[in-house]
Order: structure tokens, then sequence, then C-alpha cells
């Protein structure tokens, strides 16, 4: 990340104004360490959990909102037409 990689220059630059600035040297300055593949301690996490089904449950959930969704604007487009509310006319298709 690019967060990590600039933690050291800031670092390295905060010590080197607190030793010019006379203050004495007994300030502890911690390096963040954002990562998710180490512990603070330098040790691997260990491996995610994967789903044994997850492209299945992804079509689970997908295909079934589609049609949900499609479902839903028919019965709007219907209604609205029958109410005259939205009527396409067969002029607007000829403007070639």
């Amino acid at each position: 990340m690019i967060v990590s990689r600039l933690a050291f220059p800031i670092q390295a630059a905060l010590q080197q104004a607190v030793k010019a600035a006379g203050k004495p040297s007994n300030i502890v300055t911690q390096r963040r360490h954002m990562s998710g593949i180490y512990f603070r301690s330098g040790a691997l996490k260990p491996k995610p959990d994967e789903m044994p089904f997850g492209i299945f449950a992804i079509f689970c959930a997908v295909i079934p909102g589609l049609f949900i969704g499609a479902t839903i604007s028919k019965n709007v487009a219907n209604f609205l037409e029958e109410n005259d509310l939205f009527v396409p006319s067969d002029d607007d298709d000829d403007e070639d």
C-alpha cells in the first residue's frame, strides 16, 4: 500500500526533526504497519476461508434478482400504460 510505503520516510523525517530540535531522544515513535497479510509480530496470518459453492451462491442471488426486477418493471410499465400516464407513440419510431 502507498500509506505503508510512506510510513518509513515520514518516521525518519520525524526522528531527524526531534534530534535537530535538541529534545531528548527517548520519544518513541511507532511505525504503523497496515497489512492484511502479517500480524504485528511478523508472523503470517492464516489463509482466509473459502466458500465451497461461491459461484453457485452468486448465481442463486443474481438470477432471481434479475427476474424479480424484470417482473416489477413490466408490471409498472403496464400500469402506466393502462392509466394513460405514459403511452409510447408510434410516430417516435419513424424518425429516420
